[in-house]
C-alpha cells in the first residue's frame, strides 16, 4: 500500500515539474525566409517615382542651403540661430455620426447605431455624447443635431 502512494506521489510530482517548464515550440520549425514583395510597374510609373524622388532630394537640398545661409537676424530675436520655429500641433479630430431628430418631440433623437430613442434634452447642439443604447465593442459616440 506504501508502495503505490509513494508511486503515485512521486508521478504526480515529475508531472507537475515537467508542467512547470515552457515547452520550445520553435525547436522543431525551420526558419521561413520572407522574400520582398515584387511590384510591378510599368516604365511610365517607375519614371514618375525617379521625378519624385529627385524632387524631393532638391528639396531636402534647398533645405539644407537656407539652414547654412541663415543668420540670427533672419531667424528672428527669440529663436536660436539654426532652429526653425515649429509649427503649432494641431489636434486630431474625427468625425462622429450626427443623431436624427424624433418628429413631434423636441429633445429626443434616433441614434445613428441603431435606431433607438435617446432623450438628449438640455444638452446644447453640436455636443458629442455618448450613446447609451450602443452595445457594440467599443463606444458609440454622436453629435447632438
Amino acid at each position: 500500500m506504501n508502495i503505490r502512494i509513494f508511486t503515485a506521489i512521486a508521478a504526480l510530482g515529475c508531472i507537475l515539474s515537467v508542467s512547470c517548464h515552457p515547452y520550445n515550440e520553435s525547436a522543431n520549425k525551420k526558419p521561413i525566409q520572407k522574400t520582398p514583395p515584387k511590384t510591378v510597374t510599368t516604365p511610365e510609373q517607375q519614371k514618375v517615382q525617379e521625378e519624385r524622388d529627385r524632387m524631393k532630394a532638391q528639396e531636402e537640398a534647398k533645405k539644407k542651403e537656407e539652414m547654412k545661409n541663415a543668420t540670427p537676424e533672419t531667424a528672428g530675436p527669440n529663436t536660436p540661430s539654426g532652429d526653425t520655429p515649429k509649427p503649432p500641433i494641431e489636434e486630431k479630430r474625427t468625425d462622429y455620426a450626427v443623431a436624427n431628430k424624433v418628429p413631434g418631440k423636441d429633445g429626443f433623437v434616433f441614434s445613428p447605431y441603431n435606431n433607438k430613442v435617446v432623450d438628449v434634452r438640455d444638452i446644447p447642439k453640436g455636443t458629442l455624447v455618448q450613446d447609451p443604447t450602443y452595445t457594440g465593442a467599443g463606444k458609440g459616440y454622436f453629435r447632438v443635431p
